[in-house]
């Protein structure tokens, strides 16, 4: 358990693998593409919230979100696999790789979606979900995403103090590449309804003012 949740260094990390994950690259709930190129209207989040399953589901349910897939990123490991990542010897995050029209969505309110869908405070584990690919992170894609990423944190810090929670534990960072999970994982939930799903807020509200 300590291994998994303390992050490995470049140097300790597993080696991976040159080759890609083998995916139909099809969202199987809206038939979008999960795969670039993408049109040059739509733009990309990504975020860490827990098991991607849920987190994945959480965000193609919003309209003005043209696709998602669930990965890897954060870490050092190229390529790896959900049971490297597992191991803790990746540094890798579940993520969620959001691609979304900012005509129809903003990117503040896919950070509010963020926030208010999971506990930040918990570290490298979102409720019984223990280890360092579980925990919160924002991965921008732009300078404007960091400061937008930055600011909110900060916003839904004062909203959980006031509500006598503890510190958000969310890593903000700019976005590394993203490794695409096993098709076994994309759009989970949709395939499997009643599957596991260990997503669940603070109950707290994003409010600015």
């Amino acid at each position: 358990m300590i291994k998994k949740l303390s992050m490995p260094t470049a140097n300790t990390a597993l080696p991976g693998r040159s080759e890609t994950m083998p995916i139909s690259g099809i969202h199987y709930v809206n038939g979008h593409p999960m795969k670039p190129p993408f049109e040059n209207t739509l733009q990309l989040a990504q975020f860490g919230m827990g098991c991607f399953w849920g987190a994945e589901k959480c965000f193609w349910e919003i309209d003005g979100v043209y696709s998602t897939a669930a990965g890897y990123s954060g870490g050092f490991t190229p390529n790896p696999v959900y049971e490297e990542v597992c191991s803790g010897l990746t540094g890798h995050n579940e993520t969620v790789l959001v691609v979304f029209d900012p005509q129809i969505i903003s990117y503040q309110d896919l950070l509010i979606r963020f926030w208010e869908s999971h506990n930040p405070t918990q570290g490298m584990r979102q409720g019984n979900d223990q280890g360092t690919q579980y925990r919160s992170g924002i991965y921008t894609y732009s300078d404007r995403q960091m400061q937008q990423a930055i600011d909110s944190m900060t916003v839904y810090q004062n909203n959980l103090s006031a509500s006598g929670l503890g510190k958000i534990t969310t890593e903000i960072k700019p976005a590394t590449e993203f490794y695409y999970g096993e098709e076994f994982h994309q759009q989970y939930l949709a395939k499997n309804p009643q599957g596991y799903c260990g997503l669940g807020g603070t109950g707290v509200l994003y409010k600015s003012n």
